[in-house]
């Protein structure tokens, strides 16, 4: 084992059990090569479906509700 990875793992050491479970997870994700780092739940998941099929249809934002949304940021 590298020096890298054994510090990394004494770091996850010091995390709580439900972190330690996310960072497994996010290694052996990246170990088996899966495509999807992130797991979305049902209400996430209907979001992009409505999101995907607005961008279909043509539906973007106005260039001025952008410019809102901007400002509200102060961006």
């Amino acid at each position: 084992m590298t020096d890298l990875l054994e510090h990394a793992i004494e770091r996850v050491r010091t995390l709580s059990p439900e972190a330690q479970d996310d960072v497994a997870r996010v290694m052996l994700a990246v170990l088996d090569d899966e495509p999807g780092l992130v797991v979305l739940d049902p209400g996430e998941k209907a979001s992009f479906a409505k999101s995907l099929a607005q961008a279909a249809r043509g539906e973007f934002a106005s260039d001025e509700r952008i410019r809102a949304i901007w400002a509200k940021h102060g961006l």
